[in-house]
């Protein structure tokens, strides 16, 4: 759990807002809903929050921290743009397994900061806004009515559509667009893209997983950001 998010939720004023219908949490520093939140959260996120340093409910609706909690000193988790927690990743061996990650910076936000030998980006503008809008529906689509992370629920490559168990229309809806978006890039860059967007695994990671040679990976990713921004028509 991000320090910077405990020591502003300890913030006099400061509240977290009940989850919308993707399961997201608002950290707001205001009564004004009608300015930005400071910081969204997940459900593992506000779970934390829960245990550390205890939430207290708030005249007027959601949360805030317990009286009597104690902003922890910032230290380098707390710089902006970092939120510690947990992410399933798919390992080299084709599990599923938590591990420590950065959750304020996805793996394709992560990879359009580096840059070539020659000082140019790894990514194309396109192909960050592709891969960033596969990740965001596929984190509405994995939520069910209890609002908690479900990754076994998402389309796989090559699967058929399946109807999921009382999902709201948002999810479901959200799960179609996955499934039409891995539908169309190539078979052979499918899985690198779900790797990457769906299951936030490194790139290393995937190239480990899906036996291919190191920076290989980069070449398939890029191709399958290709074409997925076509199928969004971005770019």
């Amino acid at each position: 759990m991000s320090e910077r998010l405990r020591t502003l939720l300890a913030r006099p004023g400061a509240w977290i807002e009940a989850a919308d219908e993707s399961g997201r949490y608002r950290l707001r520093l205001s009564p004004d809903r009608r300015r930005r939140p400071a910081l969204t959260l997940d459900e593992a996120a506000f779970r934390e929050l829960a245990r550390e340093p205890g939430l207290a409910v708030r005249e007027g609706g959601g949360w805030r921290a317990r009286a009597g909690a104690v902003p922890p000193r910032l230290s380098d988790g707390g710089r902006p743009g970092f939120m510690a927690g947990t992410r399933p990743v798919t390992t080299p061996d084709g599990t599923v397994k938590p591990r420590a990650v950065n959750l304020g910076e996805s793996p394709i936000l992560w990879l359009a900061r580096r840059k070539d030998p020659s000082g140019r980006p790894w990514l194309s503008p396109a192909e960050v806004a592709a891969g960033e809008r596969l990740r965001t529906d596929a984190e509405l689509a994995s939520l069910g009515p209890s609002l908690t992370m479900r990754w076994d629920a998402l389309p796989r490559a090559g699967a058929g559509q399946g109807t999921p168990s009382g999902p709201g229309e948002r999810t479901l809806l959200a799960r179609r667009r996955v499934q039409a978006a891995l539908d169309a890039v190539a078979p052979g860059r499918r899985v690198m893209l779900e790797r990457i967007c769906i299951h936030g695994s490194s790139l290393q990671l995937a190239e480990q997983g899906l036996g291919l040679r190191r920076r290989q990976g980069k070449t398939v990713l890029k191709q399958a950001l290709t074409d997925l921004a076509a199928h969004y028509g971005i770019g």
